[in-house]
C-alpha cells in the first residue's frame, strides 16, 4: 500500500519572524486605539517604533543562514518563503525606512490633526508587506506581499481628510495601482496556464522547454505583462505619471516612505521575478529594462531641472521627480543582469544604491518636514538662508544633496553611481553608461541650485517675517521636535558612515546573493 506524502509542515517563524511581528504590533495598536483615551494617543507611535525596531533585530538570528518554509511537500528546494542574504538586506532596509518614517511622522500627526490610531496602523500594515516580499519566491506571494504593501498606503495618501490635494493624490495613486496589478494578475495567470507552477524556480524550468508553440506565446504574454505591472510599481517611465501629485498631497512622511519603501518593494519584486523566475527571457527584459532605465532617469532628471523654485511645493516636487530619475540609475543593473552569465555582481549593485539612497533621501524628507513647520508651501525659496536660521540642519541636507549628486563629501553616492556605472560596462552596455553619465552631470545642476539656497542670505520680506498658515494645521513653531531631529540625525550618521566606508555596503549587498 503506497503511502501518500503528508501536506502537514512544521513553520520555521523565526524565519518568518520580521513580517509577522510588525503585523502583530499593527493589531496591537489597532487595538489599544480603542481604549485609549484622546490625552495618551502618543503612546500609540512609541508602540509602533518599539515594534519596528523590534522586527530589525529579529533580523540578527537569521543572519548567514538560507532558512526556508512553506515549501512542496517532497520538494524542500521549492518554497513559498525563503529567508536567504537577499531577503534580508531588502527587509533591513524596509524596516529602517519604516522606522525613520515613524520618527518623521510622530509630529506630523498631531500637527495635522491625523486619526493616530488609523494612521499606525496602516503605516504598520504596509511595512509588513513590504517585508514579507523579498522573501516571497512564488508569484500569488509576491503579488499578496505587494498588494499588502500598497494598500494600506493609499489611505496614507489621503488620510488627510478635507484636503484637495491629498483626496486627488490618493485617487491617482490608487488608479494607477490598480491599474499596475490587474495587468500583472493577467500577467500571472498566462505564466500559470503555460507553466503549471507559481513556484518561480519552477516556472523557470518550465519555460526553458514549453512543449507547444501555442504555450511560449502565452507565456511571453505572461512576462511581458508582469514586467509592465512592477514598471507601473517601480514608477518606471513612462508609467511614473503618479509620483509627482502623490508625493505632494501626502503627508511628508509618507511621501518619504514611498520614496523608498515603496521602491525597494518593487525593486525587489522586479529582481526576483526577471533573475530567478525569468531567466530564459534574459535576452527580452535584459533590452526592455535598458530602455526603460534610460528614458526613466532622462524624463525624472528633466523634469526635476524645469522646477520653478517659486512654485507652492516645489521642494517636494523635485524630490518627487528626483526620485524617477534615481528609479532610472536603479534599473540600470537589473538591466544589465540580463546580459551577464552570473547576475550576483550587478544585483548587489542595486542593493548597494537602494542602500545609500534610502539613508539620504530619507534624511532629506525630514529636513522637508523641519522647514514645513515654518513654511507650509514649501518652496525651494523658503530654505533660502536656511544655514543662518538653523545650521546643523541647513548642513545635513546640503550633505544629502551632495550624496543623492554624487559628490565629495557624499562619498557614498559617487562610490554607488560608480557601481551602477561599472556594472553598465561590464554588461557591454557602452550606450547606456553614456546616458546615465549625461543624466548625473544634469542631476549635478539641480542638486547644486538647491545646495547654494541654503547658504545665501535671506530674504527679509513680509512673508519671511510672518510665516504662511494652512487651512486647518495647528499653529507653527519654530522648535525642531526630539523624534524629527533624531531622524535627521540617524540618516546623516548613517550617510557619514557609509561615506568613510563605501566599500563595505557593496561587501554587504554583494552577499545578498539569488
Amino acid at each position: 500500500m503506497s503511502s501518500v506524502p503528508s501536506l502537514v509542515q512544521s513553520v520555521d517563524w523565526l524565519a518568518l519572524a520580521p513580517p509577522t511581528l510588525t503585523a502583530a504590533v499593527a493589531l496591537v495598536v489597532l487595538v489599544a486605539d480603542l481604549f485609549l483615551p484622546a490625552a495618551r494617543k502618543p503612546l500609540l507611535g512609541w508602540i509602533a517604533t518599539a515594534g519596528l525596531a523590534l522586527a530589525a533585530l529579529s533580523l540578527l538570528p537569521l543572519l548567514g543562514g538560507d532558512r526556508r518554509t512553506f515549501c512542496l511537500s517532497g520538494h524542500p528546494d521549492v518554497c513559498s518563503y525563503v529567508a536567504d542574504p537577499f531577503a534580508l538586506v531588502i527587509q533591513f532596509l524596509v524596516l529602517a525606512g519604516a522606522l525613520l518614517t515613524a520618527l518623521l511622522s510622530v509630529d506630523t500627526i498631531r500637527d495635522h490633526d491625523l486619526p493616530a490610531g488609523e494612521y499606525w496602523f496602516l503605516l504598520l500594515s504596509s511595512a509588513a508587506g513590504a517585508a514579507l516580499l523579498p522573501a516571497s519566491r512564488d508569484l500569488a506571494t509576491l503579488v499578496i506581499a505587494l498588494e499588502v504593501a500598497s494598500l494600506p498606503a493609499f489611505a496614507l495618501v489621503g488620510l488627510r481628510r478635507g484636503d484637495r490635494l491629498s483626496s486627488e493624490a490618493a485617487l491617482k495613486f490608487f488608479l494607477s495601482s490598480v491599474a499596475a496589478t490587474a495587468v500583472m494578475l493577467l500577467g500571472v495567470s498566462f505564466l500559470y496556464a503555460a507553466t503549471g507552477s507559481l513556484h518561480l524556480s519552477r516556472v523557470a524550468h518550465a519555460l526553458t522547454a514549453l512543449p507547444d508553440p501555442r504555450l511560449a506565446t502565452l507565456a511571453s504574454a505572461g512576462v511581458a505583462l508582469t514586467l509592465v505591472g512592477f514598471a507601473f510599481k517601480t514608477a518606471a517611465a513612462p508609467f511614473h505619471f503618479w509620483v509627482p501629485d502623490t508625493y505632494v498631497g501626502a503627508p511628508l512622511p509618507i511621501a518619504g516612505y514611498l520614496s523608498v519603501v515603496g521602491k525597494a518593494v518593487g525593486f525587489s519584486g522586479l529582481i526576483l521575478v526577471t533573475v530567478q523566475g525569468f531567466p530564459s527571457y534574459a535576452g527580452v527584459w535584459g533590452p526592455a529594462l535598458a530602455v526603460l532605465a534610460a528614458l526613466t532617469m532622462t524624463v525624472g532628471n528633466v523634469a526635476a531641472l524645469r522646477q520653478d523654485p517659486r512654485r507652492a511645493h516645489s521642494a517636494v516636487r523635485l524630490l518627487a521627480w528626483s526620485s524617477v530619475g534615481q528609479a532610472g540609475y536603479l534599473l540600470v543593473p537589473i538591466a544589465a543582469a540580463g546580459y551577464l552569465h552570473d547576475p550576483a555582481h550587478a544585483i548587489g549593485s542595486t542593493v548597494a544604491y537602494a542602500l545609500m539612497y534610502a539613508a539620504v533621501n530619507l534624511g532629506a524628507f525630514a529636513v522637508a518636514a523641519v522647514v514645513a513647520r515654518t513654511r507650509p508651501a514649501n518652496r525651494i525659496t523658503d530654505y533660502r538662508g536656511l544655514y543662518h536660521r538653523r545650521p546643523l540642519v541647513a548642513l545635513a541636507l546640503g550633505f544629502f544633496l551632495l550624496c543623492l549628486a554624487g559628490l565629495p563629501p557624499g562619498i557614498i553616492g559617487l562610490f554607488a553611481k560608480v557601481t551602477v556605472f561599472s556594472a553598465a560596462v561590464d554588461a557591454g552596455l557602452a550606450w547606456l553608461a553614456v546616458v546615465m553619465a549625461v543624466n548625473v552631470v544634469i542631476a549635478l545642476y539641480y542638486y547644486l541650485q538647491w545646495t547654494t539656497v541654503l547658504f545665501r542670505g535671506a530674504e527679509e520680506t513680509a512673508a519671511a517675517r510672518a510665516p504662511e498658515a494652512a487651512p486647518g494645521q495647528a499653529p507653527h513653531r519654530t522648535d525642531i521636535p526630539a523624534p524629527l531631529a533624531t531622524a535627521i540625525a540617524l540618516a546623516a550618521v548613517l550617510g557619514i558612515a557609509l561615506s568613510g566606508a563605501p566599500e563595505l555596503v557593496l561587501r554587504f549587498a554583494s552577499g545578498a546573493l539569488l
